[in-house]
Order: structure tokens, then C-alpha cells, then sequence
């Protein structure tokens, strides 16, 4: 029970500090990234707050062998730059440019009732879908390791 709770907190809180920080807007998001045009860099400070908060967490659970609720560990092992992270990456920013959305702050935007939001969330998830399809031809496909 206590995992569930700190886990609903833990997503208030973020929801919450999207909405504060105007990530939950898109025209705030899109002015950050006009960096031509009417360019608002203040979310560079929210970007730069979240790495150094995350750092630190990050830091600190490397150094445990249990996390402080008792689940499993999951930290990311992966430290290869390969064609599948960088096309991804590219899609996150074009999606991210033409929304104005990314998905933590579609999410929140939609449970403000923004419309907008909707058409981008159920768009995240159809692209979700259709990786799930295709990671799972992939995997069909690749010879087994013995």
C-alpha cells in the first residue's frame, strides 16, 4: 500500500510541476523551441532543475542494492548510441515540435481537458502500439543467442 501511495504522490507532485512550470502548455513549450524566432528559454531552467534532480537520484540508487519501497531495481543498462536511439530521438523531437507536447505534460494537459491533448495522447499511444508490433517482429525474427 505504501508503494501505491508515494507512487500517486510522486505523480501528483510531477503533475503538478508541469502545470507550475509551463510544460503543460504547448505555446510555452513551442516558444522554447523557436530558437529563431520569439525564443523563451525559461524552460531551459526547468530542463536544468530536472537533470540536476534526477542526477542526484540516480546517483544514490546506483549505490543501493534494494530501492527504499522494497521493488525491484530498474536501472538502465544500456550505454550504446545506435541507429534505433537516435531515430527515436528524432521522432520524440519532431513530435515534441509539432504538439508541443511530450508525453508527461500530454498527459497532464489532458486531464486539464485540452483538447488538443487528447488528439496527441491517442496519437502517442498508436505510435506506442506500433512499436510494440514491431519490436515483437523484430525479436520473432532474431536468430536466439545460445
Amino acid at each position: 500500500m505504501t508503494t501505491v501511495f508515494v507512487s500517486l504522490l510522486s505523480g501528483l507532485v510531477f503533475g503538478l510541476g508541469l502545470i507550475l512550470s509551463g510544460m503543460a502548455n504547448p505555446a510555452k513549450v513551442l516558444g522554447f523551441l523557436d530558437l529563431a524566432g520569439a525564443w523563451d528559454p525559461s524552460l531551459a531552467f526547468v530542463m536544468a532543475g530536472a537533470i540536476a534532480v534526477a542526477a542526484i537520484a540516480f546517483a544514490v540508487a546506483r549505490k543501493r542494492s534494494v530501492p527504499l519501497l522494497g521493488a525491484a531495481m530498474k536501472l538502465p543498462t544500456a550505454r550504446d548510441i545506435d541507429r534505433r536511439l537516435v531515430l527515436g530521438s528524432v521522432l520524440f523531437g519532431i513530435g515534441w515540435g509539432v504538439a508541443g507536447f511530450c508525453p508527461g505534460p500530454g498527459l497532464v494537459a489532458l486531464g486539464m481537458g485540452q483538447a488538443k491533448a487528447l488528439v496527441f495522447v491517442l496519437a502517442m499511444l498508436a505510435g506506442m502500439g506500433v512499436f510494440e508490433l514491431l519490436e515483437r517482429r523484430r525479436q520473432a525474427v532474431q536468430p536466439r543467442a545460445t
